[in-house]
């Protein structure tokens, strides 16, 4: 009976910084029906100006299918790569491995502009600047790292003495990992996959050195927008991939706990 005083105070401080995190991200929702060409909150007035020029813009649609298509395949590649990189450490018994791990999540560690400038000087001898490979090859190495820690985390929990059980029944590797392994730890392998795809559709640093006139992501739009002109349609750009998020993250989750009570 004594704790019920903490757990209220406890469960009231964690509903004050979810509330403190989310608010920002609320505000431009109601910003994004203003009815006045500015940014200013709260809005006046009422209008579906910027969402109707999200959707007939031209330069705002096809950054927004650019990023759609390079964030699918950085979500596939990442993920697969991610996935055996993570199995390969996994099984690894000696010191090493603590440091390839290191080595491997480092583009999570390293300031983002000093990748950018690499990835940049790089690009340029390669002649990758704004192609869709140089996107996906740089987005890739960024998303890489939270597949591998996703997929670690399941790994974490697997019990490996189910694949000696398949393997004493008659199944190879192959099939012990198919019909084993990667059903168990396929909760790790979906959250790892979102987080490369939410990772490649919101970056904007090395997208902004490598980007061209001739391919141009969404957030790179978004920073051309606010610095040439404040356009307002990039509250409503933010609102719906806002939605759009969530939406997958939430589907995302109600899959994964499904599969773990399965």
């Amino acid at each position: 009976m004594r704790l019920a005083p903490f757990r209220i105070l406890l469960g009231l401080f964690c509903l004050l910084v979810a509330v403190w995190l989310v608010m920002p991200t609320l505000v431009i929702i109601p910003m994004s029906f203003n009815e006045k060409k500015s940014l200013a909150f709260p809005p006046s007035g009422f209008s579906w100006q910027w969402y109707e020029n999200f959707f007939t813009n031209p330069d705002w649609l096809t950054s927004f299918f650019n990023s759609l298509r390079v964030a699918g395949l950085v979500a596939v590649a990442a993920t697969l790569i991610g996935t055996l990189a993570a199995l390969g450490l996994s099984r690894m018994k000696h010191s090493g491995a603590g440091l390839l791990r290191a080595i491997l999540i480092t583009p999570m560690i390293v300031p983002g502009v000093v990748l950018a400038i690499g990835i940049y000087a790089v690009y340029l001898d390669y002649h990758l600047v704004g192609t869709t490979t140089g996107f996906v090859i740089a987005h890739t190495m960024l998303a890489i790292p939270f597949v591998i820690i996703a997929v670690s985390a399941s790994l974490e929990v697997f019990d490996v003495r189910l694949e000696t059980a398949a393997a004493s029944l008659g199944a190879d590797r192959f099939t012990a990992f198919r019909t084993v392994t990667l059903p168990l730890i396929a909760p790790g392998i979906l959250s790892g996959l979102l987080f490369a795809f939410v990772t490649s559709f919101d970056e904007i640093i090395v997208a902004l050195f490598i980007t061209s006139p001739y391919l141009k992501t969404l957030p790179v739009q978004i920073f051309t927008s606010i610095t040439r002109d404040a356009d307002p349609t990039v509250t409503a750009v933010g609102t719906i991939i806002f939605i759009a998020t969530t939406l997958v993250i939430s589907a995302g989750l109600i899959i994964s706990s499904k599969s773990t009570r399965s």
